[in-house]
């Protein structure tokens, strides 16, 4: 079994709340079920009802990330905005390392119910960005462009800063936009 292979199947459970992943620590063990009323939802969800769910959920998380985050969060944020930002990653590492972004933010909200939820909508909305941005040049390049860029960093900033109300700001405008790109 490959790496890709062993990677794709812990974030398939992490998703499923099976698994916990904690960057140079490993794999750990959290449920012995999955949370399948959850993910019945999330299949039959459209994607845009996905969408608004983290609107709710990011936002909030972006403003109390600006409250609590702590150096070590900071760090981490930074180290995703750089690896998504990264010349030359495939279209699915390029996901990955946005979802990776995004789940840094929710992580250094320090909310283990925001974060649950977070991991939750990865299985459903990875493969429809991939699907997305194969499909449509100008969500390609909106994903990828320097506006989006910068939206990104503005948000590390904002939190960097604790200022929470521009970080939900942000994260807000950052979804909504997304949104409107899926719709």
């Amino acid at each position: 079994m490959g790496r890709s292979t062993i990677r794709e199947a812990i974030r398939e459970l992490a998703g499923k709340g099976v698994l916990a992943t904690r960057q140079g620590s490993g794999a750990f063990l959290t449920a012995l079920e999955t949370a399948d009323e959850r993910e019945s939802t999330l299949r039959r969800a459209s994607i845009v009802a996905v969408i608004e769910a983290r609107i709710a959920i990011e936002s909030e998380a972006a403003a109390l990330a600006a409250l609590r985050r702590s150096p070590t969060d900071l760090r981490a944020l930074r180290r995703g905005l750089a690896e998504r930002s990264r010349a030359g990653l495939s279209l699915a590492a390029y996901v990955d390392a946005d979802m990776a972004l995004h789940r840094a933010v929710v992580g250094a909200a320090h909310n283990e119910v925001l974060l649950d939820l977070f991991d939750g909508f990865v299985p459903r909305i990875r493969p429809a960005m991939i699907e997305m941005l194969q499909h449509s040049s100008s969500a390609t390049e909106a994903a990828g462009g320097a506006a989006d860029l910068a939206a990104h960093a503005a948000l590390v900033d904002a939190i960097a800063d604790r200022d929470a109300t521009a970080a939900a700001d942000l994260s807000r405008t950052h979804l909504s936009d997304l949104k409107a790109a899926l719709a």
